[in-house]
């Protein structure tokens, strides 16, 4: 099962793929995550990366490309994988189709949670995450059981400097000049499936499993 999820920052994509990496038995690929474990590798390509992200630039296509076929060469992806975070662009959108069609292993599907602006402003605003583990929360969607504090360390909750309303505006503008081709891009590739994300977190997974459980098996 090779699914691509699409969606602007805050629309649920980290918290849906999760549950759905484990019910169908696949990797959540996520190129942040990939990113900080290469820098933290210190390997060539971390190093590559590190210095655009500490720059503020944007990563290539190119370099990204190749740390994310990379990862999809990984045992654990045999059977699949469901990317969060890539592609971003048109670019990236082709050369995976590339890379994936020379490995006999398709795109089957692109999940795009669709969600009002102005609710993506009013979630990510709403985000805090623990400093030590990482773990997200959304005061209103996912609070912690004790304010400001996380569930698995205790540690005190910290608001992004990404979650920060001054800085969510600024997201979404990259968000829209760079990703929203690619909803025009996979529709015309007929793998684009819109799920509505502007409801509870239960009946989002619900209407993605739908979705899911609908493309062919082998």
């Amino acid at each position: 099962m090779n699914v691509v999820l699409l969606g602007a920052p805050g629309s649920g994509k980290g918290t849906q793929a999760k549950p759905l990496s484990e019910r169908y038995k696949v990797p959540h690929i996520s190129t942040g995550d990939i990113f900080r474990q290469e820098i933290a590798k210190k390997s060539e390509l971390g190093l590559q990366v590190q210095d655009y992200v500490s720059s503020g630039r944007l990563v290539p296509d190119e370099l990204v490309l190749t740390i994310v076929t990379q990862r999809l060469t990984q045992p654990d992806c045999t059977k699949g994988f469901l990317l969060d975070g890539f592609p971003r662009t048109v670019a990236q959108a082709e050369g995976l189709g590339d890379y994936l069609r020379a490995a006999n292993r398709p795109l089957e599907k692109v999940l795009y949670l669709k969600l009002d602006q102005q609710e993506v402003v009013r979630r990510l605003s709403s985000r805090r995450q623990c400093p030590k583990c990482a773990k997200v929360y959304n005061l209103l969607t996912q609070p912690p059981q004790q304010t400001g504090v996380c569930d698995v360390d205790a540690a005190a909750l910290i608001h992004r400097e990404d979650d920060r309303a001054e800085t969510i505006e600024k997201r979404l503008r990259v968000y829209d000049d760079l990703t929203e081709p690619l909803i025009s891009y996979y529709r015309g590739l007929e793998l684009l499936e819109t799920v509505s994300a502007d409801r509870p977190v239960a009946e989002v997974f619900v209407a993605m499993v739908v979705a899911l459980d609908k493309m062919p098996r082998p």
